[in-house]
């Protein structure tokens, strides 16, 4: 009977370890991570998924159904924790939840009441053992004011203790629980300035995807712009800038993850004889096949238009960033010497690892690839 018990327990502690993604060979100290945009499936299909290149993989989205407070979204969820992990079995899977895009004053709204605020965090947890998630993700872009930005620490502290008693009593691994924010800790848009709620983060997340990326765009088609630069000397736009804004809030360098994008901004040229970054445009580049917005270029769809225009592909050290032209068509973006340039910065200043949006636009896993490459060999 003794030898049956010890049995028994054995197994119950390999399963739980699988179910997580812990087993002896899947421990990772970092995170190489990557967004899958479900509405995007068409692109690549999670299946198709090289899901060797990544420690983890963030579903998007679940979005909050805005009168009951409780997440939506299932279509897609059911195998896909299977279907990725048939090809990385240590992979572990979040749900992102909200998105760009999505209705930020709901959940604003929701923020507000502890009674709304449970009923999400409880159909959260439900959602993410259902279809056997190892984490949630929460994307708000992004909290307007101070008392949101309250808010918003009030409901990651009492996510993290649901999270926590769930643990207990169902006997299985805690929930991840992640955060994907602003560039920087303490912006302005919107009008008034706030910042993130430090305190609560780095007690109740164990990570922040720092969206690193966006800060030129079709807003402004005035003139070209590199849209992810490392640094920026004359301005405090850059992921170096809003990285260090983040440790200098007292967030841990270990609790940040920095972000890439696989994609570019396009502009239309003013003058072909004027092509750096800044140079005058005079309206956002057209929109691709795969892009639903002017002015994005997938970096698949940019890697076809170095090849097939013969396009000038500049690498700019100083900001670290790339760019490429041909006729009036101008295109910025990160290639692989940017890449393996910010997984050294990442590397160096202590982050946890890094994450790119999204994971469909790649080209040919060529910057997964590298990003995995180079923060294995930078020590």
């Amino acid at each position: 009977m003794k030898n049956t018990r010890i049995v028994f327990w054995a197994l119950c502690l390999f399963f739980c370890s699988a179910e997580a993604g812990e087993g002896k060979d899947c421990v990772s100290s970092s995170v190489k991570a990557a967004y899958w945009p479900s509405i995007k499936i068409s692109l690549m299909p999670p299946a198709s998924i090289n899901a060797p290149l990544y420690s983890h993989i963030l579903y998007g989205f679940a979005q909050m159904n805005n009168h009951t407070f409780k997440l939506e979204g299932e279509k897609m969820m059911a195998d896909f924790t299977a279907t990725v992990q048939k090809k990385n079995p240590c992979v572990k899977t979040l749900i992102s939840i909200n998105g760009g895009g999505s209705n930020a004053l709901a959940l604003a709204l929701m923020t507000t009441n502890p009674i709304h605020r449970a009923v999400f965090i409880k159909s959260a947890i439900a959602l993410a053992r259902r279809h056997a998630f190892h984490g949630l993700d929460l994307d708000w872009e992004f909290p307007t004011n101070t008392t949101e930005m309250e808010n918003l620490g009030n409901l990651f502290s009492e996510w993290r203790h649901a999270i926590n008693l769930e643990s207990r009593s169902s006997g299985r691994p805690p929930l991840l629980l992640t955060a994907a924010v602003y560039y920087a800790h303490t912006f302005v848009i919107y009008g008034e300035h706030r910042s993130y709620p430090t305190a609560s983060i780095a007690k109740n997340l164990d990570w922040v995807n720092v969206m690193c990326y966006d800060y030129k765009g079709s807003w402004d088609t005035s003139a070209t712009g590199a849209h992810a630069v490392l640094y920026d000397h004359s301005s405090n736009i850059s992921s170096s800038y809003g990285i260090t804004s983040w440790i200098e809030s007292g967030l841990p360098p270990e609790k940040l993850v920095m972000g890439m994008p696989l994609y570019g901004k396009s502009w239309v040229l003013k003058s072909q004889n004027q092509t750096g970054i800044g140079a005058p445009a005079v309206a956002a580049g057209p929109k691709q096949s795969t892009s639903d917005e002017s002015g994005i270029m997938f970096y698949s769809e940019i890697t076809d238009f170095v090849r097939e225009k013969h396009a000038t592909e500049v690498f700019d050290t100083e900001s670290v960033s790339a760019y490429s032209y041909a006729g009036e068509l101008w295109v910025g973006y990160d290639n692989p010497d940017c890449v393996a340039a910010k997984v050294k910065f990442a590397k160096k200043r202590g982050l946890l690892g890094y994450f790119f949006w999204a994971i469909s636009q790649d080209s040919n896993w060529t910057l997964s690839t590298t990003a995995l490459e180079s923060w294995d060999k930078y020590l």
